[in-house]
């Protein structure tokens, strides 16, 4: 009897011990999925296969190798997306409903589409706009209004709050920020929406200004996460050729410390507003450029770049205020917002407008989020396919989405695909993580708040490239075609 005993306690722990050598071996062989868009067609957004991380597995390419390292984090990422500027709304408000449903759908639902989760909004016009340009208090003919008695968003309620709504609908996290392109006509130096300045005896009407809006879209349904001062602020568009007219403010540092730290920001607290205030919002060059000839359409005074943020988050009063630093791509390199968020750690950093294109784009995007940026935000969704409506100066690049004019039908264009790879899969919550190396191939990695680490990889070479992945003591190998780009996720 004994011995039976001590056979089946042997036996017990032989099923144990293989037991727990198959759980070790299943930890340690870890499945990626992989997503592939190629840009001869002939994969979009694909789910293509299943890797295998394996210990001690075979390389290829020692030169490509990328080393993933998850206890090295950075920043976390809380939101992703593009714009609902005037534009548009408009043309998504031209299509049928149950198209304009299956477009909000291809843009905004996590599952169905590609999970844009953060858009940008305008206070009043910007240039993208088929409209005649306005503000929410325009009464020129009656002369100042600091009562803000003519304050009204009607005209916003044509088109471009009913399809804020229905995106809301379509995704109930959706988060909205907003930004002005001027002030009414009647606080600025110019006494009109194109360029001029602020008066300094109106920033208290102004600050009352922001929280008449951020009231009248909550009252609508549409809550306000955030705003921002003044698109661009470096930009005076009532110089040079009326060409370049448009909706404009020339703010300076200085000015802009000012009006945050003692009047926004009193007038948001005294109105127990949550709406968060992102200082700055204009590009992310190190130096001052102020040489018009080297500026993006000569602009005048040119841009401030960094020193902006720095001249308001160093003062302690404004700063109190400041939930955020915003920047735009034109001018500079992101490694500006490397050097900012070094000086102010603390401070988020968010990548307000810049579109990208392409593969070269998908690369651009890479850099900007490697670069500490928590959020980013693309310019213009939706234009017809005459890259209309736009009353402004610039000639607008295809976008990701189209109205074809003549059919009302939508085309999906490839950069869709390329923005699905980023914000389909990196969701709010994800924080960036250590990945070098893997020069040839471009590439970004995220812990998501699933408990996967999720990386982009772009190859924009005209052949193949191999690829190899080192993570915690594993290895997969892989093959990415010519000019594509792939997701692959898997849990940690």
């Amino acid at each position: 009897m004994r011995f039976l005993i001590l056979i089946a306690s042997v036996l017990i722990y032989i099923s144990n011990q293989k037991k727990e050598i198959f759980r070790e071996s299943e930890q340690k062989n870890k499945p990626a999925d992989v997503w592939i868009t190629e840009q001869n067609g002939s994969s979009r957004l694909s789910k293509t296969e299943t890797v295998q991380f394996k210990i001690n597995a075979a390389t290829v390419a020692d030169i490509n190798i990328i080393k993933v390292n998850p206890e090295k984090k950075f920043q976390t990422i809380d939101g992703m997306g593009s714009s609902f500027e005037p534009a548009t709304c408009y043309n998504l408000s031209l299509l049928k409903p149950e198209t304009r449903r299956e477009t909000l759908v291809a843009l905004l639902d996590p599952e169905k589409g590609i999970g844009m989760n953060q858009m940008r909004i305008c206070i009043g016009t910007p240039d993208f706009t088929g409209d005649p340009w306005y503000s929410y208090c325009d009464n020129d003919s009656t002369g100042p209004d600091p009562e803000l008695s003519h304050f009204s968003i009607e005209k916003d309620k044509k088109y471009i709050i009913p399809v804020l709504k229905e995106a809301l609908l379509v995704n109930p996290d959706l988060r909205y920020f907003a930004s002005p392109w001027s002030p009414p006509a009647w606080m600025k130096t110019s006494g009109s929406l194109i360029g001029g300045t602020l008066k300094p005896e109106y920033y208290d009407a102004y600050a009352s200004y922001f929280v008449r809006f951020v009231r009248a879209y909550e009252a609508e349904g549409i809550p306000v996460f955030a705003v921002t001062i003044q698109n661009e602020p470096g930009v005076d568009r009532a110089q040079g050729s009326s060409k370049w007219h448009y909706p404009s403010c020339l703010w300076t540092a200085e000015k802009e410390k000012e009006f945050i730290g003692k009047h926004l920001g009193p007038a948001f607290r005294k109105a127990g507003l949550k709406t968060e205030i992102w200082c700055y919002d204009h590009n992310f060059n190190i130096n001052p450029v102020t040489d018009g000839s080297k500026v993006f359409m000569k602009e005048k005074p040119g841009d401030a770049g960094i020193g902006y943020p720095r001249t308001i988050l160093s003062d302690p009063t404004a700063a109190t205020y400041v939930n955020a630093m915003a920047f735009h791509g034109y001018v500079g390199k992101p490694e500006g917002m490397s050097r900012i968020h070094n000086e102010f750690p603390l401070v988020p950093v968010r990548f307000t407008e810049g579109s990208v294109f392409g593969l070269k784009g998908a690369v651009e995007l890479i850099d900007i989020l490697k670069n500490y940026a928590s959020s980013y935000n693309a310019w213009v969704t939706m234009l017809d396919e005459k890259q209309k409506p736009n009353n402004g100066p610039f000639t607008a690049s295809r976008t990701i989405i189209e109205r074809n004019s003549a059919t009302n039908d939508v085309i999906i264009n490839f950069d869709y695909y390329i923005y699905g790879h980023f914000m389909k899969f990196i969701k709010p919550g994800s924080v960036r993580i250590s990945s070098e190396g893997g020069e040839k191939t471009p590439h970004v990695a995220f812990m998501d708040p699933d408990g996967k680490i999720v990386m982009i990889i772009v190859n924009t070479g005209k052949e193949s490239a191999d690829y190899v992945i080192s993570y915690e003591g594993m290895t997969t190998t892989g093959t990415l075609g010519a000019n594509s780009i792939a997701t692959i996720r898997w849990e940690i």
